[in-house]
């Protein structure tokens, strides 16, 4: 598997000759040109997950993408005038040759009820879990974990142990527009202390520089 991060939450994989596109949101716009997308995989409807004007712009350059999403963004994708496959709860399909596997579990809190919506995270081919913002643990073994590190909703010392939870043998950094160049070279050495310890890789992608797995 190849994995390409564009910023925050935006990821490529590359994997059976398939290319899918995760999270498409606001805090990143080189996503809106790639060409060759097979799914573009959406996991809630939080705008650095999921903005309509980028979801657009790829679906114009690959009109034969099929959306993968819940319940809740495929209704806002509907009144665009997009048709999504709906993949939530516990289920899964195959979807142009790849396994995809969902696992809905709750956002986590920001403050009280503030903007709590459908969360759902995937696992893609048996071997790249994405959990949205959730602290999901998977029934299945996870090669690779996206690792959410920061925002509003994440602690360092959650993040970390659900990292420790999962148990994969690599962890990368995501969800991590909102920390400066300082803040990173604040927050990263904790994981790579603690998840190095444990057996985790913890691999920090540059940005639009693909890395094979």
């Amino acid at each position: 598997m190849t994995i390409t991060k564009f910023g925050h939450c935006c990821l490529l994989l590359e994997i059976a000759e398939k290319r899918i596109l995760v999270d498409p949101g606001r805090f990143s716009t080189e996503q809106n040109f790639l060409t060759e997308i097979d799914i573009i995989l959406i996991t809630h409807e939080h705008a650095d997950h999921y903005h309509s004007d980028s979801v657009a712009a790829v679906l114009k350059n690959n009109p034969n993408a099929i959306v993968v999403t819940n319940s809740s963004v495929a209704k806002l994708l509907k009144g665009l005038g997009v048709e999504a496959h709906i993949l939530e709860g516990r289920s899964s399909a195959t979807v142009v040759n790849i396994h995809l596997a969902a696992y809905d579990g709750e956002h986590v809190e920001i403050f009280e009820d503030f903007s709590m919506v459908q969360n759902t995270g995937y696992l893609v081919a048996g071997k790249f879990f994405f959990p949205g913002d959730a602290y999901t643990v998977p029934e299945m073994p996870v090669d690779i974990l996206a690792l959410p590190v920061a925002g509003p909703w994440c602690k360092v010392s959650d993040a970390i142990n659900f990292a420790l939870k999962v148990k994969p043998r690599v962890a990368i950094p995501v969800h991590d527009a909102t920390l400066s160049e300082l803040g990173r070279s604040v927050t990263y050495p904790h994981f790579t202390r603690v998840l190095t310890t444990a057996g985790i890789e913890f691999v920090i992608l540059e940005p639009l520089v693909a890395r094979e797995f």
